[in-house]
């Protein structure tokens, strides 16, 4: 085909990868000039694609054949790579995926953040394969009595692939729990609440598995599947339209994550890949200035950073929303650290002004009145620790010129996934100079 040719969808033809995408399709040119998004393909791939969507300044399409592997490209190990949608870069070496990921960090803070910023090496994952303690899968049901669980497709996100026992990211435990539960449940499901989907949850804890259904309806015998299902230590469930519950507990679940213990309730939050989010932690931590003062832990989770800190002399807030990630921080804190119950845009205000302030929100980053609390009330040191480097980005715009970058690093705890996690350090020009 050649170039300015018109092109539509349903058209084959051949491209030369170029690029990775921060959703970790890869990037090709089409002969119009448009830019086409492929996903499983790598750079310097020369492949054959379906084109699938057509918009005015981008395309995508679906890989039908690779005609010549590009350097980096490697054959995926999970024999569901093809059609799950749960991982997105098995197919590049390890070392290509980091590389990739300091270029979308480096890449959305100069896009959207205006800042330029050397790339920063990416710290690697202890393990590539089996480092998720935490998995959430959807289970559908059919109105021929059939059920199906497991992961959205790739570019499906109305499909389901079925998942037995072949996924290569979950702890050991998760799996063989998932495999006892799928024994279990019995047809249609029966033994789980009704309704047509749910979500299900296990997460790997010191003592065992906890397993969290989310929606759902109607009695069910959890203590039964605590009793079939010998790694599991607890049961929970969400309801729709309810508070979560604890239903069966074998022993008491804790996990002993950065050399404490917590309680684990069904939806508190935790890093999923353990060893890498404690070499994290530690580095987080390392940014605070060296002379105690006071801090707002924000998004605080079960507070790991605000019961270190504390231990050190800090007077720390944290601030969670979650009720049960909420009473995870407060059992048993050290002195120095309280937890208020609340969104973080509603509390920040009235607890500046503090020498430092820690962020470690979701994907979706800070509200815009965080940010604005921050720049009217500044703390010395804003500490950010984020998941989504154009969400990072978005907010460190919306701070102004008062801040700057003083430190950043990144770290793979995602590994076969385009998600990378980012240490951001931001002093107030009143500190930096």
């Amino acid at each position: 085909m050649s170039p300015g040719s018109v092109v539509t969808p349903g058209d084959v033809l051949d491209v030369r990868v170029r690029a990775v995408a921060s959703s970790g399709a890869g990037v090709a040119d089409l002969p119009d000039g448009r830019v086409v998004f492929v996903h499983r393909t790598a750079p310097d791939d020369r492949a054959t694609v379906r084109l699938t969507r057509l918009r005015t300044r981008w395309a995508t399409a679906r890989l039908e054949r690779v005609c010549e592997p590009g350097a980096s490209r490697v054959e995926p190990p999970c024999r569901l790579y093809e059609e799950c949608g749960g991982c997105t870069l098995q197919h590049l070496d390890y070392p290509e995926q980091l590389a990739w990921k300091s270029r979308f960090l480096t890449d959305a803070l100069q896009r959207i953040g205006k800042v330029s910023v050397s790339a920063p090496t990416v710290a690697p994952s202890p393990a590539t394969l089996r480092y998720r303690n935490r998995v959430t899968f959807t289970l559908r049901r059919h109105g021929d009595g059939s059920v199906v669980a497991g992961f959205h497709g790739l570019g499906e996100p109305d499909d389901l692939v079925d998942v037995h026992g072949e996924c290569l990211l979950p702890e050991a435990p998760i799996l063989s729990a998932w495999r006892g539960l799928r024994s279990h449940w019995g047809v249609g499901a029966g033994a789980l609440p009704g309704g047509n989907e749910l979500k299900i949850t296990l997460r790997s804890t010191d003592d065992g598995v906890v397993l969290f259904v989310k929606g759902g309806h109607g009695s069910w015998h959890a203590p039964g599947l605590l009793d079939a299902v010998p790694e599991l230590v607890s049961v929970w469930h969400q309801p729709f339209g309810a508070k979560t519950a604890q239903l069966a507990v074998g022993s008491q679940a804790f996990d002993g994550w950065m050399g404490d213990r917590y309680p684990v309730a069904g939806r508190a939050f935790l890093q999923v890949n353990r060893e890498a989010a404690e070499g994290m932690s530690e580095r987080v931590l390392a940014q605070a200035p060296a002379e105690a003062g006071t801090c707002v832990d924000g998004y605080c989770g079960a507070g790991v950073f605000g019961r270190a800190l504390a231990q050190h002399g800090w007077s720390v807030t944290g601030v969670e929303l979650e009720p049960e990630a909420t009473a995870a921080a407060r059992a048993r804190a050290p002195a120095g650290f309280r937890v208020v119950q609340g969104r973080m845009e509603e509390r920040l205000e009235e607890l500046l002004p503090v020498e430092l302030v820690i962020l470690n929100p979701p994907r979706t980053g800070v509200h815009e009145r965080v940010a604005e609390a921050l720049t009217r009330r500044p703390p010395r040191r804003i500490v950010y620790l984020s998941c989504d480097p154009a969400t990072l980005a978005r907010d460190i715009a919306r701070l102004g010129p008062g801040y700057r970058i003083t430190h950043l690093e990144a770290f793979d705890l995602f590994p076969q996934t385009a998600h990378v996690e980012t240490l951001a350090v931001l002093d107030h020009a009143s500190e930096s100079g």
